[in-house]
């Protein structure tokens, strides 16, 4: 055990920090978890857990490994069921690898309700699953007495059921109730009234609720409130009301405020006020959450009551049960739903007791009775649904598990840190929908056969495990997603088929150490190492029987010829997106659709999560959804009046990339291209200027040849940057300038700059200085000690640079919202003058030796956030805040910078475990065939904590004309020969649908526009002479359009009507 607790493993940690934040971190740290049951559930929590990194995780389980518990148990191997081992024994070693930091105990105890709990006294947190209720409220009862009280969170799944609980005691503080971080916006007014009403800067919206709090800083005039907290009023989106402002001075300008988070206390009812008058989360609308607790505790007392689960004959007593148990509920249901009771009761039965014909027949009488009790009796009861039920071997199906883990996981780290909302108190989720349909099955489909399938087969039958044995997967990406759905796919046996099924993956990344605190398949052995082979491996560790093929490719256009063509998708029954950008999502998207296969996507951001089902002619495709565009910053914001921390820190990255990397990469390739230093003056001669020359020749003029002259031309960016730009700013725009219109340019938000006096003794100037040159000398070849990195050394050499004096000059200062920032290397044509001047250069430059060899090559430093030993964040760090410091912005620390400047997206493996679940359950579905009403897409978040599941939206469909439309699934194809003309292919639109082909359009070549006149010739050329297929190419996918006709169109936009996409096959 190191001392994660005092200093963050950062190289580890960096994108979890990102969502709970340091002080959660060290809490966690801090903590001691204790963890009873290590089935399906309680691996998947323990897995999170210790990811996540706690103290200590204590586990305690008896159980010794059964051949089934390979089927939900992802640490469980084939030897440990042969020698016997308990689940606790086998796991633990396996768990330990997860991570150094985190010290696992194994409890060899019974955990009965006869256990003296006293030892459960020294964890802050206590996670039991699958126990019974009796248990679980003598354990509450005791978590509850302790002073602090001890988090309890409890959790079980039983076949396509589940549910979680969490009971934080009377008083539980939040510290940070959801982790966004607080927005500081600008502001537009404050008006000197009681109360005062503050107006935000162009309307921006403050996402504040009456009661939040709010601080506020440089504003002048009112500086009375400069410092103060303040209670909100909301009064529209972009105004509030504050206290009594009437007896402060009057607003002038500037200011900001930020939204202050105060803690806040949560109360929580007991585990046995629960169960009468249950608070459960709203996952689904669609369901019950009401009926669903009503079953479980219905069930759970059966067996207290009796000491063993029901056998067949006892189902009426069940029900007596749950109908008591209803009436002395505080919010009693009108009427219980028996048929949920049997199911449920089945799923329980079948996990021990062998169901046999006798029993089914007791089933169906008793079914009859309770179908004749209720008050909407169906007119026949189906046979086949209480056969299908009866022999159901139940288990804790491997998803559910997933989804149900990641959330609970979550939860522990809730109990620990404070950090986010914990639940409230119940959640049920349920996968009931897999089981639909397979009333028709015989019952020998679902019984066990002692192997690692029984679990599976109980829950979703023989022939649909087969399917999934034989299933072709393509998945893309093997990172956190990618990790936790091979993990899945091993469990549930997806493609271990010998002969039939595969599993291909792709990915080109290798495997960082910062991946292995959510990338669960990884182990510090594995760094540097491909993810696709490694995460093959590990998955074939879990499930020997896989078959997997990994690739390291990207899937984008430059692959899509030879190796993912249409030919490959059309091999794969499904695809999986395990992607983190927005851009390769919708490539996938659009090559999915191109060739008609179900999409599975998902994605998560810190604590939230999303599912969308993308099926066939069936669903709204991803390209249909579009995501808010990102926030822009105009360039003249960024280069010239930067006003918060979130301009200077891309500022920052800005100049390290056009300093340390394009500049390099330009010079590098100006001579790949041109040849020898002669080649390019005999070009300049013949007025065939290479691009960039000018660019070039002042690069390799100032280009440093030793470290001191790497200081020194550190120090002069910083004299320039810093002092020189400030002063030049200021000699254009004096502090009292005023616009045309009369108004005062330097007001809020823009910021008027303080030149800043270099100081040797400044650490933020040093490291600066420090990081400059070592980047300078790093693209230059130029060697250096560590010695020569140190303080002293490099102050030495500072003694003997000479930094030009500020010289005002007459460039033009960018004053427009220009979104973009302009290439500033390019150059126009080149005079004769310019000619004569760049070739004197390159002659000097050859005098001087500068022009041969080494000289005409450079390394571009590639940016690398997470190595923390290569300068590029301490660069990044020190240009950001010394900015910052330049036009009185607040600084920023390493941590924050290196989040924007490296574009770190926050993760925790809570979340993607929790969306990795719910991705396979909708496989599970498509392969199953379910209907539309069926499938769920999910959003998340965790922290709230919200898990909302709703129907996918149908496929759009656009209608050309009152008999004409299509989806965006929708293909035409046609058919053509060797002589197959245009003329032919235009009127194969009009004889089907009558319509009028307008336009043809080839990837981005235009075939066929009927306005242009030019174009009406090549109606009477072959299809085979416009395009110019290859030889190997049988067909090309079209973009058409049709001429709008009659008044049935609905279109009047550029005066063309759409189309599907239309394939023509050459048929040559």
């Amino acid at each position: 055990m190191s001392t994660m607790a005092e200093e963050i493993d950062d190289s580890l940690y960096s994108r979890q920090r990102y969502v709970l934040g340091d002080s959660a971190m060290k809490r966690m740290a801090n903590s001691n978890v204790f963890l009873s049951g290590l089935g399906g559930l309680g691996i998947e929590i323990a897995k999170n857990v210790v990811l996540a990194g706690v103290k200590s995780l204590t586990v305690q389980e008896g159980t010794i490994c059964q051949i089934q518990d390979l089927g939900t148990q992802f640490f469980l191997r084939d030897e440990d069921v042969a020698a016997k081992r308990t689940r606790a024994e086998a796991s633990l070693g396996r768990l330990a690898e997860l991570n150094p930091y985190v010290m696992l105990k194994k409890a060899d105890l019974d955990l009965t309700p006869d256990s003296d709990l006293s030892f459960l006294a020294e964890f802050q947190c206590v996670v039991i699953t699958d126990a019974s209720h009796s248990l679980l409220l003598k354990i509450d009862a005791f978590c509850r007495e302790q002073k602090p009280p001890i988090q309890l969170i409890a959790g079980e799944v039983s076949g396509v059921f589940s549910y979680g609980f969490c009971d934080f005691g009377p008083e539980f503080t939040v510290v940070d109730s959801s982790g966004e971080e607080p927005k500081e916006i600008f502001i537009s007014s404050i008006t000197k009234d009681n109360p005062g009403i503050v107006t935000t800067l162009d309307n921006a919206f403050h996402g504040l609720e009456s009661g939040d709090m709010v601080t506020f800083k440089e504003v002048k005039g009112m500086e009375a409130l400069n410092g103060t907290q303040q209670t909100v009023t909301e009064i529209s989106p972009y105004a509030f009301s504050i206290c009594d402002t009437s007896a402060f001075g009057s607003y002038q300008t500037g200011g900001m405020f930020r939204e202050v988070r105060l803690p806040k206390t949560e109360q929580y009812a007991s585990m046995q006020d629960q169960m009468n008058s249950p608070q459960a989360v709203i996952v689904d609308f669609g369901k019950d959450a009401s009926m669903s607790h009503l079953a479980f505790r219905s069930l759970h007392q059966f067996r207290d009551q009796h000491g063993q689960l029901p056998k067949l004959s006892d189902i009426e007593s069940l029900c007596q049960i749950a109908n008591k148990i209803n009436q002395q509920s505080e919010r009693p249901l009108d009427t219980v739903d028996r048929d949920i009771l049997l199911h449920m009761a089945y799923t329980y039965i079948t996990k021990f007791i062998p169901i046999f014909d006798s029993d089914i027949e007791s089933l169906c009488q008793i079914a009859n009775k309770i179908n004749q009790q209720s008050e909407r009796p169906l007119d026949t009861l189906d046979r086949d649904i209480l056969l299908h039920m009866a022999c159901t071997c139940s288990s804790a199906f491997a998803p559910l598990c997933a989804t149900l883990g990641g959330i609970l996981g979550q939860e522990v780290i809730k109990a620990v840190t404070g950090k986010f909302v914990p639940l409230n108190q119940w959640l049920y989720l349920d996968a009931v929908e897999v089981r639909k349909g397979l009333e028709d099955q015989e019952q020998d489909v679902f019984e066990p056969k002692n192997d690692r399938y029984d679990h599976l087969r109980a829950c979703i039958g023989e022939p649909l495990c087969d399917k999934l044995a034989k299933l072709r997967l393509f998945m893309v990406g093997c990172g956190a997603i990618g990790c936790e759905m091979l993990k899945n796919y091993a469990l549930l046996g997806i493609s271990s088929h010998a002969d039939e099924g595969k599993i291909t993956i792709t990915d080109n990344d290798i495997i960082e150490k910062s991946n292995l605190n959510r990338q669960f398949l990884f182990r510090p052995r594995h760094i540097q190492k491909p993810k696709s082979t490694t995460a093959a491996e590990s998955s074939r560790e879990i499930n020997s029987a896989l078959t997997i093929e990994a690739h390291q490719n990207k899937v984008h256009p430059a692959t899509e010829k030879d190796i993912y063509n249409d030919a490959f998708f059309e091999l794969q029954d499904i695809v999986v997106n395990a992607l983190d950008n927005v851009e390769a999502r919708r490539y996938m998207d659009i090559r999915c659709v191109t060739n008609q296969r179900a999409l599975m996507e998902s994605g998560t951001l810190g604590s939230k999560g999303h599912v969308q089902v993308i099926v066939p002619h069936m669903t709204e495709t991803y390209g249909n959804t579009r995501d808010p565009p990102e926030h822009s910053v105009p360039y003249c914001t960024l280069k010239t009046f930067p006003a918060t921390i979130e301009h200077t820190i891309p500022w920052a990255r800005d100049k390290f990339e056009s300093s340390f990397t394009q500049k390099p990469a330009m010079l590098v390739k100006y001579w790949a291209e041109n040849g020898s230093p002669e080649d390019v003056m005999e070009k300049l001669r013949t007025n065939e200027a290479p691009e960039h020359t000018f660019a070039v020749l002042k690069l390799m003029k100032n280009r440093p040849a030793t470290w001191q002259q790497c200081v020194a031309r550190a120090w002069v960016k910083f004299e320039k940057n810093f002092n020189h730009k400030a002063q030049q700013l200021l000699s254009a725009f004096p502090l009292d300038h005023r616009t045309k219109d009369g108004e005062l340019f330097w007001q809020s938000p823009k910021r008027p700059p303080a030149p800043i006096e270099f100081s040797a003794s400044d650490d933020l100037h040093m490291t600066f200085v420090e990081s400059y040159s070592r980047l300078v000398a790093d693209y230059c070849h130029i060697p250096y000690s560590d010695a020569d990195r140190q303080s002293q050394n490099i102050t030495k050499l500072l003694a003997d640079v000479k930094v030009p004096e500020f010289v005002p000059s007459n460039k033009r200062i960018i004053l427009e919202d220009t979104p973009e920032k302009p290439d500033e290397d390019a150059e126009g044509d080149m005079s004769d003058e310019d000619i004569v001047r760049a070739i004197s250069d390159l002659r000097q430059l050859q005098e001087g030796g500068r022009a041969q060899g080494a000289f005409l090559s450079m390394t571009p430093v590639e940016f690398e956030k997470d190595d923390d030993t290569n300068s590029h964040i301490d660069f990044i760090t020190s240009a950001s805040n010394l900015r910052a410091t330049m036009y009185g912005i607040e600084t920023a620390d390493r941590y924050k910078t290196k989040r924007i400047a490296g574009r770190i997206v926050p993760a925790i493996a809570t979340t993607t475990a929790a969306v990795s679940g719910l991705v396979t359950i909708e496989l599970i579905k498509y392969i199953k065939g379910c209907v539309l009403e069926d499938h769920k897409n999910a959003y998340m978040n965790l922290a709230i904590p919200l898990v909302m599941m709703s129907e996918p939206a149908r496929a759009r469909k656009t209608k050309i004309k009152e008999d004409v439309s299509f989806t965006d699934w929708d293909r035409w194809e046609v058919t053509g020969s060797p002589t197959y003309k245009m003329k032919d292919f235009v009127q194969h639109f009009k004889d089907k649908y009558d319509l009028t082909v307008s336009l043809i359009v080839q990837g981005t070549k235009m075939i066929y526009v009927s306005m242009l006149p030019g174009h009406t010739k090549k109606v009477t050329k072959t299809m085979v002479e416009l395009i110019k297929p290859s030889d190997d190419m049988k067909y090309v996918d079209l973009t058409i359009a049709f001429e709008i006709e009659g008044e049935d169109a609905e279109f009047d936009a550029d005066g063309d009507l759409p189309a599907p996409p239309v394939r023509y096959f050459f048929n040559l």
